[in-house]
C-alpha cells in the first residue's frame, strides 16, 4: 500500500522539478528528500524521475502516477475543508501569485483585514515580476495582467487600473517637463528591459514615442524588470516613467507629466484551477479580493490617493 507521505513528497518534486525547491516547500533537507524519493522508487520498482543538472523530470511511469496523486491530493483537501467547516473555523494555507507592484502596494495592505477575519488561514504571497504558473502548482490563486487562456481554470476580471507618466522633482528642476509627446524621445526615460518583459501589456512607452529614423535610439537612463525599481528611480530624478497610479499618486515627490496625452488603462484578472477554487479557504480569499478592490476603484484609477480597507467583520455578521 502506498504511503501518503511518500505521495506528498512525489507531488512536490514533480511540481517543483528541482529538489532544492521541493525540499524548502516540504521543510526537509536536500539529502533527506533525495533519499526518500529514491526509496519510493525502489518500493515501486519503477523509475519515476529522470535526473539531470536541469532538475527532476517525470518518466512515463511518473506521469501515470501523477494523475492518481493529484486526485488523491484533491480528495484529501476537500475532506480537510469539510471537517474545518464543521468547526466554523476555516484554516490552512493559501498561496497567492501576483505581480510585484500590485502585490506590494495594494494587495499586501488589503490582506491585513483578511488575516483578521480568518486567523486560521496562512497566506503565502508570491509578489513577482513574472507570471505565476498555476499548472505547475506554484500557487492556488493568481492575479495577472493578461487574461489566462489555459484550460481547466476559473477566470474573472478583477479590476481596472490606470497608469500615467511621472517625473520626480529633481528631474523637473534640472530638465523641465516635455510640452508634448513629440518631445518625449528627447528626455531620459525609465522602462522595462525589452528582452525580459513578461507581457506585452507592459509595453507602455512604445505607442507614446513619435516615429524616428532607424538609426536613432531613444535614451533610457534606467531599464529594469522591477516596477518598484522604476518607481524609485523616477522618484530620485533618473528620468520619466510610466507608473501605476496606485503607486505614484501616494507619493508627493512624483508629478504627472503630459497628463492629457498619457492615460493608459489596464486590467487585472484573478484565476484559479477548478479544483482549488472549490476549497473554502481559496473561495474566501477570492471573494475578499473582489470585495476589497471594488471598494478601491477610485484609488486604482488615480482619482484618489487613499487606499480604503474593508471592515474587519463582514457586513451582516
Amino acid at each position: 500500500m502506498l504511503d501518503w507521505h511518500d505521495i506528498q513528497i512525489f507531488l512536490e518534486v514533480a511540481r517543483c522539478r528541482r529538489l532544492t525547491d521541493a525540499a524548502r516547500r516540504l521543510g526537509l533537507d536536500h539529502s533527506t528528500l533525495s533519499r526518500r524519493t529514491r526509496r519510493f522508487e525502489q518500493q515501486l520498482n519503477t523509475q519515476l524521475f529522470e535526473r539531470s543538472t536541469h532538475g527532476y523530470h517525470l518518466t512515463d511511469a511518473g506521469q501515470q502516477l501523477l494523475a492518481h496523486a493529484e486526485e488523491m491530493a484533491r480528495h484529501a483537501g476537500e475532506a480537510g475543508e469539510s471537517l474545518s467547516n464543521k468547526n466554523h473555523q476555516v484554516g490552512g494555507q493559501v498561496r497567492l501569485g501576483v505581480t510585484e507592484g500590485f502585490g506590494t502596494w495594494v494587495i499586501a495592505p488589503l490582506l491585513s483585514v483578511f488575516c483578521q477575519r480568518h486567523p486560521g488561514i496562512t497566506l503565502d504571497i508570491l509578489a513577482l515580476p513574472r507570471v505565476v504558473n498555476l499548472s505547475r502548482h506554484e500557487a492556488d490563486l493568481a492575479i495577472t495582467i493578461e487574461r489566462p487562456v489555459s484550460p481547466g481554470l476559473v477566470i474573472s476580471r478583477l479590476c481596472d487600473y490606470r497608469l500615467r507618466l511621472y517625473a520626480g522633482r529633481q528631474y523637473l528642476d534640472a530638465h523641465s517637463a516635455p510640452a508634448s509627446l513629440a518631445e518625449l524621445s528627447r528626455h531620459r526615460l525609465i522602462g522595462y528591459v525589452d528582452d525580459m518583459i513578461f507581457s506585452d501589456q507592459l509595453s507602455y512607452l512604445d505607442p507614446l514615442l513619435p516615429p524616428r529614423p532607424a538609426n536613432e535610439e531613444v535614451h533610457f537612463s534606467i531599464r529594469s524588470t522591477s516596477v518598484t525599481t522604476q518607481y524609485t528611480s523616477a522618484l530620485h530624478g533618473a528620468g520619466l516613467a510610466v507608473l501605476p497610479c496606485f503607486m505614484a499618486e501616494t507619493t508627493p515627490g512624483l508629478t504627472r507629466v503630459l497628463e492629457e496625452e498619457v492615460d493608459v488603462v489596464r486590467q487585472f484578472w484573478i484565476t484559479a484551477r477548478q479544483e482549488q477554487r472549490r476549497l473554502a479557504r481559496v473561495r474566501l480569499l477570492w471573494d475578499y479580493l473582489r470585495e476589497a478592490l471594488e471598494l478601491n476603484q477610485d484609488f486604482l484609477m488615480g482619482e484618489t490617493s487613499q487606499l480604503i480597507l474593508p471592515e474587519t467583520t463582514l457586513s451582516g455578521r
